[in-house]
């Protein structure tokens, strides 16, 4: 974890010391990390930041940081580093591209690469994400995962927003875990509603992975699938653009 910690400080650097332009950065309070429908934070408030940059050729380079919480294993933070390129076509249809890695401080929650293409018009957004080996699992070579899921942000009058999404979670990974009676596929959604006040964007949202279907006896709060309410408040800097 030495490489991977080093590595995270060598992005952050980077990203820090390159030209004002360009240069950004996001935080978010929320009342539990939502992972794919899985809560990070066994359903605790989590705080998250990322710095960013974004070059004018559409390449970015950017880390992105939470608490986390998975019950008795002592992993404490993630780390995301990731890169990729993005643009907009001359009829409003975005596209991006990129690699994302997942890092953790502790040998029992292995590190992990995944890539992605996401295609995008108007409030619509549709992604494709996949990684050779999800969650590091090694025990027996790598085990493939498949991620897709649509989002959507309708905007309403008086600076609200109606948000959606829902995602499939497959592959080689997932049909382990359903052999193990432990996992599955599965489906996870999430809609609800979002208000700009200012220069801060809130949002809740009802969220549901309970189609992963855990086994009964993992901990109820830890990795949690059920449906639940998540709120959450963020802003971004700089807050003179």
């Amino acid at each position: 974890m030495r490489i991977a910690r080093s590595v995270a400080a060598l992005v952050l650097a980077a990203v820090a010391g390159a030209a004002n332009a360009g240069v950004s950065s996001a935080w978010t309070l929320a009342s539990d990390y939502d992972y794919r429908g899985i809560a990070q934070t066994a359903q605790d408030p989590a705080i998250q930041a990322s710095l960013d940059y974004a070059h004018d050729s559409g390449w970015y380079i950017g880390a992105w940081g939470s608490n986390v919480d998975f019950g008795d294993l002592d992993v404490d933070y993630e780390i995301d580093l990731y890169s990729g390129f993005a643009g907009k076509t001359a009829r409003g249809l975005g596209w991006d591209a990129g690699i994302l890695f997942y890092t953790y401080h502790d040998d029992s929650n292995p590190d992990f690469v995944e890539v992605y293409a996401a295609l995008g018009y108007s409030w619509f957004k549709g992604k494709l994400s996949y990684s050779n080996d999800f969650g590091g699992d090694t025990t027996e070579g790598n085990t493939p995962a498949w991620y897709f899921d649509g989002s959507a942000s309708i905007p309403l009058p008086e600076n609200f927003s109606v948000l959606a999404h829902v995602g499939y979670s497959f592959g080689d990974y997932w049909d382990d875990l359903q052999q193990a009676g432990t996992g599955r596929p599965y489906l996870d959604y999430s809609i609800g509603v979002g208000y700009a006040l200012g220069r801060f964007n809130l949002a809740l949202k009802w969220i549901d992975g309970s189609d992963f279907r855990q086994a009964e006896a993992a901990p109820r709060n830890v990795l949690s699938t059920e449906p639940r309410l998540v709120f959450t408040f963020a802003t971004a800097f700089p807050w003179g653009q």
